[in-house]
């Protein structure tokens, strides 16, 4: 052990953490290169060929040239993600489950159900009594 001392040990482990940094940028790049509508074809090869051919080189150009682009992108990907799920959840929960729904949608909901068998004529009479009191 007397052979590497510590701040070897030291910079080795920063090299090392660096690298992973290096290769977690790399993969949000590429990511970001298939994800980006707006880049045509070609332009994505050439930016893929360029970050795998001169690795880091090509990660510090992509960042420096695209990089705003890529945090908007980013954003908006992460706003419509929300915006979709918030849509499920409105969806799925749907008027009778604490929303603002009228009573014609709820009755609409229910013949709806009677008519795929979801629900008896003894439970949509329940249902529709319930509704209309």
């Amino acid at each position: 052990m007397d052979d590497y001392p510590l701040l070897d040990l030291f910079w080795t482990m920063l090299w090392f953490f660096l690298w992973i940094m290096w290769l977690f940028l790399l993969f949000k790049i590429i990511t970001d290169i298939f994800r980006d509508d707006e880049l045509s074809g070609w332009g994505k090869a050439g930016w893929l060929i360029l970050c795998l051919v001169l690795p880091f080189i090509g990660v510090l150009i992509y960042v420096i040239a695209r990089g705003t682009g890529m945090t908007q992108r980013e954003t908006a990907r992460a706003r419509d993600a929300e915006a979709a799920f918030q849509d499920y959840i409105r969806e799925t929960a749907g008027p009778g489950a604490g929303g603002t729904g009228s009573a014609g949608d709820e009755l609409t909901r229910l013949v709806g159900l009677k008519e795929r068998g979801a629900l008896t004529e003894e439970e949509f009479q329940k249902a529709k009594a319930k509704i209309l009191a």
